[in-house]
């Protein structure tokens, strides 16, 4: 039995009735093949790639911060750091609140922020100096080379470097990289920590500058460095590349076979990301104070409360994909009639997880918790074969998936049908009208 869909979307494929009380999955993969796993520890992870890609960020980090070290001064470098330190976990926690209904793995979030941090710095760091010492030895002007290394060398270098992170986790983390809401978050992390790494550098600088002038302590070049940088602009470079990841998060929707569509949405985020980059360093390069706050104002403003709605739009969006795609397995048998509404409930989900630990214990408590991931995916593989985009593997991805939810239903269906019943997303009867077994209100 299927959900009825409208007649201008097209239907995807039959759920699989079950129709006994042990499932055969005759569609299932190998054991050693299942693509869908509940999250283990990250040090059984395979252990050469990661080992390969750490010690290359590690190399990249030693080089980059011996760089900023070495123009800011020990005591400069310290000092940026403490400061530079303070925005990144709110701007973390903000990223992955975003990311609550389909967590992707923080592995994959931790190497977009330290390639960010370290790769994609140390590329800005190089190619920007060697392009401005290139630009003022051939016009002879070392003030217009800055000017232009900043408004337009720096853009193009930065963005690109940043979004060499988003690309590679597109193109090899692909099943976790499903829509607008993943290509915004990972784009987030790599920004925070290139950010990260440049207020190092600047509030260092700016730190040498008053110990040169004879401030003593926090003068005013740091202040006020540290009030642009981490106060008034923590989003900035977020901001940017945000712009490129939502590029690379419609392409992750686009139909398979739009091969032009998945190759021209990235670069127009790119560019996107680009010109507001070169705006924003324009402003503060030619314009002065008043034309900072001006383009602060009328354009960053804006562009930043614009993306936060279409950010929490698409969240809510997964949410109504859950709700919709999860009753089809209902009908069918897999889930029961309250499951649905409660996974597509953040308050739901959370306290289907406390009940389980109350009840059960903290091994219960995660495989609920496991559960919701898997039923959580199930809709979204769902959606993408009704939009065209599952593959033609999806029958036994299909099979693994609801493999791994009736392995844990026992504990994590009375969880969730509890949790739906306590948010009222159910009706259930007032228990205190029972009189003598007898309750005018059930149904």
């Amino acid at each position: 039995m299927s959900k009825s869909v409208p007649a201008d979307q097209p239907e995807a494929a039959p759920v699989p009735l079950r129709d006994a009380e042990e499932p055969a999955f005759p569609a299932a993969a190998d054991r050693s093949q299942w693509r869908y796993r509940p999250r283990r520890a990250f040090w059984r992870s395979r252990l050469v790639r990661a080992v390969a890609l750490v010690t290359v960020l590690a190399i990249c980090a030693l080089v980059i911060l011996g760089l900023v070290r070495e123009q800011t001064g020990t005591e400069g470098f310290l000092v940026g750091l403490g400061l530079a330190v303070l925005p990144v976990p709110l701007l973390m926690a903000a990223f992955r609140w975003l990311d609550r209904v389909e967590p992707g793995p923080w592995r994959n979030l931790l190497f977009a922020f330290a390639w960010g941090a370290f790769a994609a710095a140390l590329v800005a760091i190089l190619a920007n100096t060697f392009a401005i010492r290139w630009i003022a030895t051939a016009t002879a002007d070392p003030h217009s080379a800055d000017n232009l290394g900043a408004t337009v060398v720096a853009p193009v270098v930065e963005e690109s470097a940043k979004a060499a992170a988003v690309l590679l986790l597109f193109l090899f983390r692909r099943r976790h990289f499903g829509g607008l809401v993943d290509g915004v978050v990972i784009a987030g992390f790599t920004a925070t920590g290139f950010a990260f790494t440049e207020n190092i550098l600047y509030l260092g600088n700016a730190f040498g500058e008053d110990q040169e002038f004879g401030s003593s302590g926090i003068g005013m070049v740091t202040a006020g460095t540290f009030f642009v940088r981490v106060v008034m602009s923590p989003f900035a470079h977020p901001l940017f590349t945000v712009l490129t990841g939502i590029g690379f998060g419609l392409a992750a929707l686009a139909p398979r076979g739009k091969r032009v569509r998945k190759v021209l949405l990235p670069l127009a985020g790119l560019l996107l990301a680009m010109g507001l980059h070169a705006a924003w360093n324009g402003s503060a390069t030619f314009g002065g104070p008043w034309a900072f706050y001006a383009v602060y104002g009328a354009l960053m403003v804006p562009a930043f409360g614009l993306l936060t709605w279409l950010a929490v739009w698409s969240r809510q969006r997964e949410l109504r994909t859950i709700s919709g795609e999860l009753p089809a397995y209902a009908e069918a048998g897999w889930l029961s009639p309250a499951e649905p509404l409660a996974l597509s409930s953040m308050r739901a989900r959370e306290m289907a997880r406390s009940f389980a630990a109350r009840t059960y214990g903290p091994t219960a408590a995660r495989t609920v918790g496991e559960y919701e991931s898997f039923a959580t995916t199930l809709a979204f593989l769902r959606d993408r074969a009704r939009r065209g985009t599952a593959g033609p593997d999806f029958p036994a991805r299909e099979q693994e998936l609801l493999h791994h939810l009736w392995q844990r239903r026992e504990v994590a269906s009375p969880s969730l049908t509890y949790a739906a019943r306590a948010t009222g997303r159910v009706w259930s009867p007032p228990q205190y009208l029972d009189y003598g077994g007898y309750n005018p209100y059930r149904r």
